[in-house]
């Protein structure tokens, strides 16, 4: 069975959030194993950062994102910059992951400032949402639901309509 991971800077505080997330992770638990790794946002020493301040945050939260991805697991680095997939896109991708022998699928969501050039030189695929900025546990509950739907595509289940 497929593992699924969410690597994310950051805690959810709202709990219509939190319960979102806890819903799709239930409904993801016939698909595969789903968990959401939550690592601790970097402090900014400033409340106006600099480019250099910036580029510390990114630095450190990128080092501890690594630290958390196997070898050889396939990585979706979550940024602005990536590629856009439809749903059925999304499913056809994560379908072709599991038949190519990769058994570790992370997804990865930066904190406010975004991810480490080391973070997305990494990714075997740079996704974006959209083209719009969303909140970061946002974030989180849209990419639970569209990998749930991906998993719903890929078993034909009546889900995704």
């Amino acid at each position: 069975m497929l593992k699924v991971n969410i690597i994310c800077i950051g805690k959810i505080k709202e709990k219509y959030f939190t319960d979102a997330v806890g819903e799709y992770s239930k409904r993801l638990s016939a698909f595969c194993r789903f968990s959401i790794i939550e690592l601790a946002e970097e402090r900014v020493r400033s409340n106006d950062p600099n480019a250099a301040q910036i580029a510390e945050v990114l630095d450190a939260e990128g080092r501890r994102i690594i630290r958390m991805i196997g070898a050889s697991d396939y990585v979706a680095a979550m940024c602005i910059e990536g590629k856009m997939l439809s749903s059925e896109e999304l499913s056809s991708t994560l379908d072709k992951i599991a038949l190519g022998g990769k058994s570790t699928v992370d997804f990865i969501i930066g904190g406010s400032y975004g991810l480490s050039d080391e973070v997305k030189n990494r990714a075997d695929l740079r996704l974006s949402m959209s083209r719009m900025t969303f909140p970061h546990q946002m974030a989180r509950v849209v990419l639970s639901e569209q990998i749930y739907r991906a998993f719903e595509i890929s078993t034909n289940g009546k889900y995704h309509k």
